[in-house]
């Protein structure tokens, strides 16, 4: 299975190959279903909307049952896996989690954002890992692009001014703040179009959520974290 077959496979749901690596025994990825290493891991993910429309027309996300974002990864990737003869790994499922954010920075050019985020030079912080591929095999890949990181050239760094509440700081996240403030009627501006934060970066504004994609990630958040 070559490269360019598993990019138009993952390219019909609204996906993206988001790199790869060739994982050696300090990545962390879990011995496939055989017992055998893996020898390849890429990941996939979503460039600001592209995931949007297959999903949002999906039968999970219509169902009413919980978790309808994972639960359609879950059958998404899953098949695709099936197909290129890969184990499928997720993000979610746990405690314990596997390290997608350090596989991402194996495969890309992405680094931590001062929220906290994965940010990327071109999609700035819209844009996010649903899943990965470990392969047996030791298949050909391209050469990870190293590129500077954006905030360090953004001095003024607004996203850590925007928050209503000063949930982001120097010490970290403030969970409760943040939760305390969109589950309140001041919060109707985060959770209508997302987080103001996350909005404030200067970098690839035109990758931003569309609307009805900010709600579900919000309300999602909201229902996971606050009381009910």
């Amino acid at each position: 299975m070559d490269l360019t077959s598993i990019e138009r496979l993952v390219a019909v749901h609204g996906l993206h190959l988001r790199g790869g690596f060739h994982p050696t025994a300090e990545d962390g990825v879990p011995p496939l279903a055989d017992g055998r290493t893996s020898a390849t891991l890429m990941l996939i993910g979503n460039v600001g909307s592209s995931l949007w429309p297959e999903f949002s027309s999906s039968v999970e996300a219509d169902d009413g049952a919980p978790d309808p974002l994972n639960r359609w990864t879950r059958r998404v990737v899953g098949g695709i896996a099936h197909e290129v003869g890969a184990m499928p790994l997720f993000p979610f499922g746990g405690p314990p989690y596997l390290p997608f954010q350090r596989w991402a920075m194996r495969a890309e050019a992405v680094a931590p954002s001062p929220l906290g985020i994965l940010i990327h030079p071109d999609y700035g912080l819209w844009h996010a890992y649903r899943g990965a591929l470990a392969f047996a095999e030791r298949l050909p890949l391209p050469a990870r692009v190293e590129r500077p990181r954006p905030c360090d050239s953004c001095p003024d760094r607004p996203c850590l001014g925007a928050c209503p509440v000063g949930a982001f700081s120097g010490r970290g996240y403030d969970v409760p703040a943040c939760i305390g403030h969109i589950g309140s009627g001041a919060g109707g501006s985060c959770m209508d179009s997302g987080c103001l934060a996350r909005r404030a970066c200067p970098v690839g504004p035109a990758y931003g959520y569309r609307e009805a994609q900010a709600r579900f990630h919000m309300a999602a958040f909201l229902a996971a974290h606050g009381d009910g």
